[in-house]
């Protein structure tokens, strides 16, 4: 239930946008969006941004086009990064295009994140290692701007494996 506030709060702002389809073009707009969506910008958000933004390019998709199915690690603090990635597909679990599983992601990895066109075909299987937790925590810990947090996970290189998914 802990889940559902920050999914129902990015719903209603992807609902009820002026601009119809929320999308941020720049950092300084995703950490406005991914605070505004989540109650604050910690470094897990632009974990999921990157991850959606490499699917959207991936899959040559455009925004409302994807779906997503979140898979949290055992023992991850919560699973923030689907904001992220819903932000960055404009996905939306009132549009039915989000799921946060109860089902746990396999042993030793942060999230496991499957994304496939929402009219159907081949999607894409991202993975994050569990060994990029102690990176995200140390930026949380030491950087309290949230610009330079997005600097900072974006710096990161690409923490995440991609797969094809049928």
């Amino acid at each position: 239930m802990r889940f559902m506030v920050p999914v129902v709060t990015a719903t209603a702002l992807l609902a009820f946008s002026p601009m119809g389809n929320v999308r941020a073009e720049t950092p300084e707009e995703w950490v406005k969006l991914g605070a505004r969506v989540h109650g604050g910008f910690g470094a897990f958000i632009p974990v999921g941004i990157k991850i959606g933004e490499d699917a959207m390019k991936r899959l040559n998709a455009k925004p409302r086009e994807l779906a997503v199915t979140y898979y949290s690690g055992e023992g991850v603090p919560c699973p923030c990064s689907v904001d992220g990635v819903m932000l960055a597909v404009s996905a939306s679990p009132g549009q039915g295009s989000v799921r946060v599983e109860a089902e746990k992601s396999p042993p030793g990895t942060f999230a496991v994140v499957v994304i496939r066109p929402r009219k159907g075909g081949d999607g894409l299987r991202y993975t994050v290692p569990m060994s990029v937790i102690p990176k995200l925590g140390q930026i949380n810990k030491t950087i309290q701007d949230p610009l330079a947090r997005y600097s900072a996970v974006t710096a990161l290189g690409e923490f995440f494996t991609v797969e094809p998914v049928k």
